[in-house]
């Protein structure tokens, strides 16, 4: 396996094993009914092919994850726990780290230039920090739920839990438009962390362990990844869900992890 080192600065994590929450994102427990996922034959099927296997924080409840010029930037949830974290991905050892107020459940974030927008639940409030200090600049409201958040060069794309994509100016986070993301004609709900890659957006769904590949412009699903097996079965049975992933810049490779779990793989998608 090839070193994560040429490409990532370096620079890691504290490791005890906990025990996995039974709340495995805030929202409610509903069952993923998958949505047709893994079934649609017009978009294309890939799966992830380990590269390198990293260190992650077991503790950390992931919502959010963003590689930034070497830099890996977590955001975890939780009321009481959330925080938005810089890390060296190579050795895990936290950088930098800043706590949310108890009252707010942390969710997506992501890099522009030289902040760092910052997503919470249910309490309708996006924060806008330094992306040096991580020190909080100033706080927006919005409407409805936050789940994922990524940047594509131009403006921001969020997810609410739905089928719905949001755009934003990074700006002032104001909505500029939204789109309906559909696989196979329907609607596939339940969009979670976001990252903007290559003119894509790649979305976790929740409670499942497949990522789509969505055109922003139109909604549409153009890949389906599965993301199935990372984990051993020991692993398993004290992780919660796949949710995070990180595009690593210069290559077509990616960083996953999810709530709780022991790794973060980087890895290729590749035809299933």
């Amino acid at each position: 396996m090839r070193a994560l080192v040429p490409l990532l600065v370096l620079g890691a994590v504290q490791c005890g094993t906990p025990p996995v929450p039974t709340e495995h994102h805030g929202q409610s427990d509903r069952e993923q009914t998958e949505q047709g996922i893994g079934h649609t034959d017009s978009v294309s099927h890939l799966r992830a092919d380990v590269v390198q296997v990293l260190p992650h924080d077991p503790s950390a409840f992931t919502q959010g994850l963003e590689l930034h010029r070497g830099t890996l930037y977590e955001g975890t949830g939780k009321r009481g726990q959330s925080v938005l974290r810089a890390v060296d991905p190579n050795s895990g050892r936290v950088l930098r780290e800043v706590r949310l107020p108890d009252q707010l459940f942390g969710e997506g974030i992501t890099v522009v230039g030289d902040r760092v927008w910052q997503l919470t639940w249910k309490s309708g409030l996006a924060i806008l920090r330094n992306r040096t200090n991580l020190a909080e600049i100033t706080r927006v409201r919005y409407e409805g739920e936050g789940w994922g958040l990524c940047h594509d060069g131009e403006r921001l794309i969020m997810s609410d839990g739905s089928a719905r994509l949001t755009f934003r100016d990074p700006e002032t986070f104001t909505p500029t438009g939204e789109v309906t993301v559909r696989l196979g004609g329907d609607p596939a709900a339940e969009l979670n962390e976001l990252e903007c890659a290559a003119g894509s957006v790649w979305a976790n769904v929740w409670k499942s362990e497949r990522i789509l590949r969505i055109d922003p412009a139109s909604g549409r699903v153009t890949a389906v990844v599965d993301a199935s097996g990372l984990l051993r079965p020991e692993q398993r049975a004290r992780a919660g869900v796949l949710n995070g992933i990180a595009a690593v810049e210069g290559t077509d490779e990616f960083l996953l992890t999810g709530k709780n779990w022991p790794h973060l793989y980087r890895v290729r998608f590749v035809p299933a």
